[in-house]
Formats: structure tokens, sequence, C-alpha cells
């Protein structure tokens, strides 16, 4: 399917991908920690049927540097500008921090009808980075919702790697402690998913390395489907943190962490996914 593709500088920087014959489902793709504009998936939803929107949500103009006290207006503007173009219908697509961002939006903005969370959290977390005072520490939340941080976990410092210095780390054990170790702001910190009432789709990798997504997302399909909403779960024993699509380039290895998986795990998890991607969004080419 032919697509244009629109650069957007206001009223954040990012990427609005159109079906030549247009589109009446509106898609919301979201980065991870990496703060990049997901143009590879917005293109590849675009090319489905589907009018995709990619923002970079920190890291740009007049944002923090990190993930820290990120406004969750931010995306609800973003589900505006969607609206804007004449959708029926508002799905969000996020991966690691941004299904952890789509989850809690999806909870607060009821347009939103339907989220894809790809390596998801059940909870939300301290930040990963400075805010816009330029500091990281003391931990705060990763985000607010009408100028009130929402509850967070912060992070064990007594934690250290297990991999030698110089190697890449894997982060599942610090998040796994923390969980453990601040239990109470664990439970305060869950993110409401039954407030969620669009469809839910998670999907997660058990070799996952930088957080147990697969957990989480068990975790939040039974609290999901207590609240007598639908939610599917796509799980894989062997994909690690970064699943790919049909027709996604594989993902770069990384000298820094280390996500799990192998690239053929990851791409299965993906394909495994794919249709039911397509099923929840309600995209029809």
């Amino acid at each position: 399917m032919e697509i244009t593709e629109r650069s957007l500088t206001t009223p954040y920087e990012g990427i609005m991908i159109t079906p030549r014959s247009g589109g009446d489902v509106g898609v919301l793709v979201l980065a991870g920690s990496s703060g990049r504009i997901e143009i590879e998936r917005s293109r590849l939803l675009a090319r489905q049927g589907a009018i995709a929107l990619s923002i970079r949500w920190f890291g740009g103009p007049g944002q923090p540097a990190g993930i820290c006290e990120i406004p969750l207006e931010t995306f609800a503007a973003a589900v505006d500008l969607l609206l804007d173009t004449g959708v029926r219908r508002v799905g969000v697509v996020g991966v690691s921090k941004g299904a952890e961002a789509a989850l809690l939006i999806a909870g607060l903005d009821p347009r939103i009808d339907a989220v894809v969370a790809l390596s998801p959290t059940s909870l939300a977390w301290a930040n990963i980075g400075p805010g816009v005072d330029g500091r990281a520490h003391p931990y705060r939340s990763s985000w607010t919702w009408r100028g009130e941080p929402v509850p967070f976990v912060p992070y064990d410092d007594t934690w250290a790697p297990a991999e030698p210095e110089g190697s890449p780390v894997s982060y599942r054990t610090l998040y796994e402690r923390s969980h453990t170790r601040f239990a109470d702001a664990a439970e305060a910190a869950a993110i409401p998913i039954e407030r969620v009432t669009g469809d839910l789709l998670l999907v997660a990798g058990g070799d996952d390395r930088m957080w147990p997504s697969l957990p989480f997302a068990e975790e939040l399909a039974v609290r999901h489907s207590v609240a007598e909403h639908l939610a599917r779960v796509i799980g894989s024993p062997d994909a690690g943190h970064r699943p790919r699509l049909p027709g996604e380039s594989p993902a770069q290895a990384s000298t820094t962490y280390l996500y799990g998986g192998s690239p053929s795990a990851d791409a299965a998890l993906g394909a495994a996914a794919w249709p039911h991607i397509l099923q929840t969004l309600q995209i029809r080419p």
C-alpha cells in the first residue's frame, strides 16, 4: 500500500504516515527508552491501512533529557492529532517504557480504543535519567498527570550487575529486587489496568533480560480479566525484550545492554503476534 509521510515539529517532534487511500484507524506508536521516533514500525502499520503517528516524547526541544516526570498529557495531545484526521478508532502501540506510557494513558483517556503493549511492565517506575532540572536523583516518577507525579517504584541502589565490568548488562534482577524491596510502593504503583476499557494485547518474551515482561504481562491480563475486559497475552519462552514484527529489520546488537532472546526468537514472537496486533487495532488493508 502506498503511503505519504509528514514530519511534525509541533506540538512535538514526530512523523505522521498516512495510506494514500486514507485510513479510519489511527495508531500512536511509542518507542521505549531509546527515545527515537519509531519510523519503521509506523511505516509498517501505515502500509496495512492505519494512520500512524510517532512522536519524540522525551529528549526533544523543551522536554526532559531523560524519562523523568513526563506529562502523560503528551500522549493525550498525540491522540488529539490522530482524531483530527477523522479516524473512527485510536490505538496505541508501545514497547518497554513506551508500553508503560501506553497502558497508563489508556486508563486515563477513554478515547483510546486499543492498546498493544510489547515487553510491558505492570508497574510504574522511577525516572531513567534527568528531568528538566538536569538531575537524575533523588528518584522521581517517570510520569505525571495533571501536574501530580504518578506513584512509582524506586530502584534498589544496593543492586550491582552480575556481568563483568565493561560487558553488556542485564537489568532484570534490578527490577525484580526493587519490586520486592519496595513492596508497598509497588502496590501503590500498580498500573490501573482495570480502568482500560479498550482492547488489550500484551506481547512478551520469557528470556527478557531488561525486566520480567512476561510475568508482568500475565499479571496485567489477570487484573484486566477480573475487571471483565478481554486481554490476550502472546508470549514466547525464548524471545527477549525486543520482539520484531514481520517486515522490520533485526534489532541492532548492543554493547551496553543484554536484551535476551535471539534474532530468530524475537522475529518468531513478532510473527506470532502480528495477526493479533492487526485484529486488536482493527486495521483492515
